[in-house]
């Protein structure tokens, strides 16, 4: 994962990111790569860049823009990379400490994040 500086989210920001997070745990659990690509490329990258975070901006961009995966799970698991990102910001900002609230989950450790999300294929 990338390491950058935490820098402290407005509520607004806060709020956004956790309306996003939630928006890809959706996708994510349906397998919607459409979705999925949408949502890292515009919401994403718009976040970030809201936020002061041009490092997940540009991750977010190479997601689409990069050369082409190989298959449907290398393309996930890109998306479950940048999921646990957001993750890792948001439990930086108020999430309880090493856990971050996907409700169809309850709270879950961060480094299980990957390994949860990747066990919905479709």
């Amino acid at each position: 994962m990338l390491r950058r500086n935490m820098k402290h989210l407005t509520p607004n920001q806060k709020l956004g990111l956790e309306d996003l997070l939630g928006d890809l745990w959706h996708a994510r659990r349906r397998g919607d790569l459409g979705r999925l690509a949408l949502l890292s490329y515009y919401e994403v990258r718009r976040w970030a860049r809201l936020s002061g975070e041009p490092d997940l901006a540009e991750q977010s961009s190479v997601l689409v823009h990069g050369s082409p995966f190989a298959d449907r799970n290398c393309f996930l698991r890109e998306i479950d990379l940048l999921i646990a990102e957001l993750e890792q910001i948001l439990g930086c900002h108020g999430a309880s400490a090493g856990h971050v609230r996907d409700p169809a989950q309850g709270d879950v450790p961060v480094e299980r994040v990957a390994q949860r999300t990747g066990s919905t294929t479709v």
